[in-house]
């Protein structure tokens, strides 16, 4: 797995984003005392269920994999001239 720049700002970014879109959704499962590592998983488990990110193998669903598939799903997403993107 290639080291992405602004990972870390990115994955804030996704689950920020990932959060609103799981609330629109209706999912009302994430709140404020949910850790960021539950809040990944439920916003990558959404996304595959709505088909938006190619699901991982189960031996791979790694908590490193589903921050990165969250982080590759962001960046298709943004603007190429995002400033994260740089």
């Amino acid at each position: 797995m290639k080291k992405i720049k602004n990972e870390s700002q990115l994955l804030q970014h996704a689950t920020k984003l990932g959060a609103a879109y799981a609330l629109k959704r209706g999912y009302v499962g994430i709140d404020g005392t949910t850790s960021a590592k539950d809040k990944q998983e439920c916003i990558y488990r959404l996304l595959v269920q709505d088909k938006l990110v190619s699901p991982l193998s189960k031996e791979d669903e790694t908590t490193a994999n589903i921050r990165h598939k969250l982080v590759l799903w962001i960046m298709k997403h943004l603007p190429p001239e995002h400033s994260l993107l740089k």
